[in-house]
């Protein structure tokens, strides 16, 4: 048993836990941020999906021990019900969730591809980025939409600004 320091969602967080419990337990049991999801426990599905660093990692795959003082964002510091990204908005509007249990992974996933373009993206582009994201119940049409629309209103609102 150890104590491990690190960040989520912008908070500073302490645990104490051995240190081959992985990030999706610690998140989950001991920091009580039930978002992501733990389907496979194998990083094939990515419901589990969190960003350590901006980077999109299957949390079911990373060990407390190997995130000391890393930054990592949940679908939590995305946004809530009270205060929801546009991303999460977007995948209301469009109808992209049916039984949500994918929703989260994908909803990190698309929070650090919207991040990193600067273009509306293609179909390819967005089948792409969620490579990594199996959903069983939506076809993926809605998703694809709502991540076309969640980029949309990105370049929206940035364009307000300007």
């Amino acid at each position: 048993m150890k104590t491990f320091q690190f960040h989520v969602n912008g908070k500073n967080e302490k645990v104490y836990c051995p240190p081959a419990k992985t990030l999706l337990d610690v998140l989950r049991d001991d920091l009580e941020l039930t978002g992501s999801k733990e389907c496979c426990g194998k990083g094939e599905c990515g419901s589990c999906s969190v960003m350590i660093n901006h980077e999109v990692i299957c949390s079911c795959l990373v060990l407390v021990g190997q995130i000391e003082n890393e930054d990592v964002i949940t679908v939590e510091g995305i946004g809530l019900e009270e205060n929801m990204d546009i991303i999460q908005e977007a995948f209301i509007e469009e109808g992209a969730t049916q039984c949500g249990y994918c929703t989260p992974g994908i909803i990190v996933a698309t929070r650090s591809f919207i991040n990193n373009i600067e273009h509306i993206p293609s179909i390819d582009d967005v089948k792409t980025a969620l490579g990594g994201n199996l959903c069983r119940c939506t076809g993926y049409q809605k998703i694809i939409k709502a991540v076309q629309s969640a980029a949309k209103n990105k370049f929206a609102q940035h364009s307000d600004t300007h």
